[in-house]
């Protein structure tokens, strides 16, 4: 029943991820980005309040009197406007940044998926330890040497190696905060 659960939550998280993915991809399609631009950033000027404009402009005509529409000065004011106007010319590669966003996604998706294999298959492959106990136990210094033999005798399978260095470095752990705890209480 667990593992059933554990499949098809996999499968909606797997088709959420691929869903969000497309759904990104078809938003980047469907609106037209342009990858060149003029942009005009206008302070205040007299009565009129500062802005900025921004039209798809070729490098040539990027300039105050292309780029400023509707003109928001009378005609001879134009010339002090845009003298106060600064206009700058800006490409981009809209599809480097596409393909850069679609990888990180995709890498991410991808952790996650692994994240969530990891955590319901893991269940599965450990087996319980009868010798497992609270960290500050003081009986478990005594109780592991007796387990390390044993699993040593069972083989030297993948699994059963990546199980002893994970015994080692709790065992590690362990006798670290042991000392930690003790030179604590000595102090104090």
């Amino acid at each position: 029943m667990s593992c059933g659960w554990g499949r098809s939550w996999m499968f909606a998280a797997a088709a959420v991820v691929t869903v969000f993915l497309l759904d990104v991809v078809v938003f980047a399609r469907a609106k037209s980005f342009e990858d060149v631009r003029c942009k005009c950033i206008c302070p205040p000027y007299r009565n009129i309040t500062g802005h900025i404009y921004n039209r798809n402009f070729s490098q040539k005509d990027c300039n105050c009197l292309h780029v400023v529409e509707p003109m928001p000065v009378p005609g001879h004011d134009v010339e002090a406007y845009c003298l106060l106007c600064e206009c700058k010319y800006e490409e981009r590669s809209s599809n480097t940044i596409k393909v850069t966003i679609i990888i990180y996604l995709s890498v991410v998706g991808a952790l996650l998926l692994y994240m969530l294999f990891l955590l319901l298959v893991d269940p599965l492959i450990r087996k319980h330890d009868p010798y497992t106990q609270p960290l500050h136990n003081e009986e478990d210094s005594e109780m592991r040497p007796q387990a390390e033999s044993s699993s040593q005798a069972r083989g030297n399978t993948v699994l059963e190696r990546v199980e002893g260095a994970q015994q080692r470095w709790k065992k590690q752990v362990q006798e670290q905060r042991k000392t930690v705890f003790d030179r604590h209480k000595l102090l104090s």
